[in-house]
């Protein structure tokens, strides 16, 4: 039986090697507009991707309302596009469900190659159906006079000739998975559905691989407006190319270059106070679990982790019904005779002065809460003999906290640190757009918040995303040098 096995493994593992790379090939292109099966005419936007389409019609149809209220163009059509891109979907998900399961015993392989033949077959009939839908959209009822007036001028018939690249595709998983379905032999009846735990292990990191590459990843493709001439709502094309003239501008324009250092000088100033302080949460952890009551305990928590799930806006109207002009604090003096009734308070959230302390405090009392929470799990797994040692040696409390538990939090302090380092860069937008103000403007505007008002503010997106290139280029080499350092001084990285 070993022997079979390991000819098994042998005779099918290119075939495995193939269709996964496939799949994951398709699975990653579906993000991405290029070649879009489902793109059967001009008037649908050239921005989305098969994913998109398959669950927005509204997307979909974005640009196509005057075309289906005119009668140029039957809107069944595009319910039935809509049905294709979703059974494309589908199919996709199914096949890369498939490919999971591959990685199990006999069973899960057969039952995964039935699964990738099932979702191969759904994929292939949407692909179909994205073809028919643009051969329904190309003839139409409409006479030959109209049809050159109306539909050819303005709805743009196009042939999606990624039909015929994601079919293929489909095609070659389907063969597959045949093949592996007749050469992989019958499980015996009594066999489970079992999977080695490195790849159990793979599977449950694979979502949050997917999501980091969604929401990390994915968004680099837009680095490409970088060397463009482009304006909102244009479309890119190589007319409009203008190689590396946006990042030369950066640095030869003096105004921009004197604005970028400003903007610089503000990210450095409060991602610094950030790092300076970096050791409060873990110090509150501390405290928190040196605290005898547990359901005061409890509290204290759940009341200091409660601001990290609140929004930015409602942390600035609060802050706004407390520090306004016609805030509690205003309100109150008044009451107390500290100011004269007829007289203006002060509003306390304009103004230039402390800026940087201003948003450190607040960054710092949404998050210390939650950030605690990460030392209080390392705190657990503190060896609890050493804490049972050291009384039995006469240690207290606090000899305890400095001895024990402190050591025992530095690693991960350390890997926090060196994160920190390497998103010194990296502010967040929210916490600086909703308390930005003419007055501090010149204090608060950090490097997310002038990529922002570059971007949609100004509409000039090739500079801001210059800004934001560089941005993240930085915070690359910040990393990696950090790491270094970390592991030249204390033998350890986290890279």
């Amino acid at each position: 039986m070993k022997d079979e096995k390991t000819e098994l493994s042998g005779s099918l593992n290119i075939a495995y090697m193939i269709q996964r790379i496939l799949i994951v090939l398709v699975a990653g292109l579906m993000f991405f507009p290029f070649m879009n099966p489902a793109r059967i005419c001009g008037m649908i936007s050239d921005k989305i991707s098969i994913f998109t389409s398959a669950i927005s019609y509204g997307t979909l149809t974005d640009d196509l309302g005057r075309a289906i209220e005119q009668g140029w163009v039957d809107e069944t059509v595009f319910f039935i596009l809509f049905a294709g891109a979703l059974l494309a979907l589908l199919g996709i998900i199914a096949t890369g469900a498939g490919a999971c399961m591959s990685l199990g015993n006999l069973k899960f392989k057969r039952t995964g190659a039935l699964i990738t033949l099932l979702g191969g077959v759904v994929e292939l009939v949407g692909y179909v159906i994205c073809f028919v839908s643009y051969n329904m959209l190309n003839s139409g009822d409409m006479t030959p006079t109209q049809f050159a007036s109306k539909l050819e001028k303005k709805i743009e018939p196009m042939f999606p000739s990624g039909v015929f690249v994601y079919g293929a595709a489909a095609v070659v998983v389907i063969l597959i998975a045949l093949l592996l379905l007749a050469k992989l032999p019958k499980p015996e009846a009594e066999e489970k559905y079992e999977m080695e735990s490195k790849y159990k292990l793979f599977l449950m990191f694979l979502p949050f691989a997917f999501l980091a590459f969604l929401f990390c990843y994915l968004p680099l493709y837009g680095w490409r407006y970088a060397f463009f001439d482009y304006n909102l709502g244009d479309s890119l094309s190589m007319d409009k190319f203008v190689g590396m003239k946006w990042f030369g501008y950066l640095f030869k324009n003096s105004a921009t270059r004197n604005q970028v250092a400003q903007v610089i000088i503000n990210t450095l100033g409060i991602s610094g106070l950030n790092i300076i302080t970096q050791w409060l949460p873990m110090v509150f952890a501390v405290f928190l679990c040196e605290m005898g009551s547990m359901k005061f305990r409890r509290f204290v928590q759940a009341f200091t982790t409660i601001p990290n799930f609140i929004s930015w806006v409602l942390v600035y109207a609060v802050a706004l019904s407390i520090f306004s002009t016609d805030g509690f604090i205003n309100t109150f003096s008044k009451s107390i005779g500290l100011l004269a009734e007829d007289a203006q308070g002060k509003n306390y959230l304009m103004g230039d002065h402390f800026t940087w302390v201003k948003m450190w405090a607040w960054g710092t009392w949404k998050g210390v809460g939650w950030s605690a929470i990460i030392y209080i799990a390392g705190i657990s797994g503190i060896d609890q003999s050493l804490y049972e040692a050291a009384t039995v040696d006469g240690a207290g409390r606090f000899q305890k906290i400095w001895h024990i538990t402190m050591p025992g939090l530095l690693p991960t302090f350390f890997v926090l640190l060196l994160m920190a380092i390497a998103g010194i860069l990296s502010n967040g937008l929210d916490q600086y757009l909703v308390f930005a103000n003419a007055d501090n403007m010149a204090h608060i505007n950090v490097l997310d918040l002038y990529v922002y008002n570059l971007g949609l503010g100004d509409g000039n997106i090739p500079l801001s995303t210059v800004v934001g290139v560089f941005k993240s280029v930085i915070s690359v080499i910040l990393l990696f040098s950090a790491n270094a350092l970390s592991k030249a001084l204390r033998g350890e990285s986290i890279v």
